[in-house]
């Protein structure tokens, strides 16, 4: 018996030598997630990277929260309950027991306060238009009225709350699950400045939430770390004690980190190294759908980019099907349209192709033949091992099938985000993801006046038909409006897509409750780990 004992206990002692941080976090119910760049904000009406909107996803919550098992199925969060007159008059019954973290109740005011603030010109959010379904929220937001209870939202008392939208959205829910939407503390906002002083700081000086975890340590460039918040109405189904969001911008770095035991999650995955997991059948490696689209946006300001036919030769002159499968490796594939595949009823035309005939026809028409007189452009990417790929095979394919010269210039991403916000780009890496499962969440942002459409596109036609199909009543004259729209961007092609996303990661076995998820909107209540 002494000999049986002593060999379990030297076990034991081994066993305690090699545990590492990953093990030792899962014993205490702490995620260690890779999330790619150091957040650009935690306001969630600034913020517009997905990496922010992790973690901000931990900290508040809106009326709708996102189910955990399926992206199209909204559940009570902040409101309780809800009911619409022809999906264009909904009412909101805020719950009793919501609470800030500080204690303070949340209130049906607290909502009408956030919309006002979001949609406050001085703020400059760029998802401003997100809420532009609302009843005159376009016009506050362009200064054209100034009176916001002219909005379409008021708090009929401090538990119920109206919105009026200006056309009948059937899917409206879905959209409300969206940070854009959520609610700040007023009174903490104010303690540290004006209400729409883009400069105001409270994020780092107070974050006061009433999501189901609390800010416990913000370490710029190391470490957000959020902890089980008491105050939450459902802590009881809060299932992990805290998360750790690690901002590793380096993909083999990252890699490197999970396999030494020191993450449960990576944000991404290295291309040369998937189909390495996959020989190995690794289980911790994950490829799933992803409603997003990976492209190069072009200045439309600058010469000669102002140029269509110029465009269209960039276009035209990138094999996408090189790229998927030479580069990134993860099941992606070449963009045909603008839109990600996956909404049904919506079928776009594919427009895009790799034509180098047509492409060297086009700039020729545009008055460079053969490349001749062509200027130097630069690409623009925040610094990721597979931008600085993509981009190198881009500019040689631009080199060898158009005679012409890039250059290619990588940025730290806050760097990166200022440099794009302030036009200061000819061309540049952009990618965005589907705020809701709907193809007007990707044509909205090349609208004239919207907030992301950092490319400077502008086609009164366009706009128009978008517009339009915000206040359509038949989804399905909806999805034509759209597919007409995209059309026309296609064939200007103010900017270039390249390929639609896979969600590729690897996650630790023991993590339970984490579902695939297109949207990449995750409900972190849930999840908990199996040992």
């Amino acid at each position: 018996m002494k000999a049986i004992a002593a060999t379990i206990l030297t076990l034991l002692l081994t066993h305690a030598a090699f545990a590492t941080p990953a093990d030792e976090a899962a014993k205490e119910g702490i995620l260690l997630l890779g999330n790619g760049s150091e957040p650009h904000s935690l306001d969630p009406h600034i913020n517009s990277s997905m990496n922010g909107h992790h973690v901000i996803m931990t900290l508040l919550e809106g009326l709708i929260a996102p189910s955990p098992t399926d992206d199209t199925i909204p559940l009570p969060g902040m409101a309780e309950s809800w009911e619409n007159e022809d999906f264009t008059k909904w009412t909101f019954k805020i719950r009793q027991n919501a609470k800030w973290s500080n204690g303070d109740p949340v209130t049906a005011h607290d909502f009408v306060y956030s919309f006002q603030r979001i949609l406050s010109p001085r703020l400059g959010s760029q998802y401003a238009e997100m809420l532009f379904n609302l009843k005159n929220a376009r016009a506050f937001n362009e200064g054209e009225i100034s009176d916001f209870s002219e909005v379409g939202t008021k708090a009929i008392d401090n538990h119920t709350l109206t919105i009026e939208l200006e056309g009948p959205i059937p899917y409206f829910l879905n959209i409300l699950k969206h940070s854009s939407f959520f609610p700040v503390h007023k009174a903490t906002v104010e303690k540290y400045g004006d209400m729409d002083d883009p400069t105001n700081n409270w994020i780092r000086e107070e974050y006061v939430g009433n999501g189901p975890y609390v800010l416990k340590n913000w370490q710029m460039n190391q470490i957000i770390e959020v902890a089980k918040s008491p105050t939450y109405w459902d802590s009881k189904d809060v299932l992990l004690n805290g998360i750790k969001f690690f901002p590793i911008a380096s993909e083999n770095t990252e890699d490197q980190t999970f396999n030494s035991g020191n993450l449960h999650y990576t944000y991404t995955v290295p291309s040369d190294m998937i189909q390495v997991y996959q020989d190995r059948n690794d289980k911790t490696l994950h490829l799933d759908p992803f409603f997003g689209t990976y492209f190069y946006v072009l200045n439309n300001k600058v010469p000669p980019l102002d140029n269509p036919k110029v465009r269209q030769a960039l276009s035209l002159a990138v094999n996408r099907n090189a790229i998927v499968r030479r580069i990134t490796k993860g099941g992606q594939t070449p963009a045909e349209f603008f839109t990600p595949p996956g909404v049904a009823g919506y079928s776009p035309e594919p427009l895009v192709s790799f034509n180098p005939a047509k492409a060297r026809e086009l700039l020729a028409e545009a008055g460079y033949p053969n490349g001749e007189g062509f200027p130097t452009l630069t690409i623009k990417f925040n610094t990721l091992e597979s931008h600085k790929a993509i981009a190198e095979a881009i500019q040689q394919m631009w080199k060898k099938i158009l005679g012409i010269d890039v250059d290619i210039r990588n940025q730290e991403w806050k760097v990166y985000i200022n440099s794009m916000q302030e036009g200061d780009f000819q061309i540049a890496r952009y990618a965005w993801i589907g705020d809701y499962l709907h193809p007007d969440t990707f044509l909205r942002i090349m609208q004239s006046d919207s907030g992301q459409n950092d490319a400077s596109y502008s086609n009164p036609e366009y706009d128009r038909l978008i517009a339009q199909s915000f206040i359509e009543n038949s989804d399905e004259k909806r999805l034509e409006l759209l597919a007409e729209a995209e059309k026309i961007l296609l064939t200007d092609m103010p900017v270039i897509p390249i390929y639609h996303y896979t969600r590729v990661y690897r996650i630790d076995p023991r993590v339970k409750g984490w579902h695939s998820s297109p949207l990449d909107i995750r409900n972190y209540k849930g999840i908990y780990f199996e040992n």
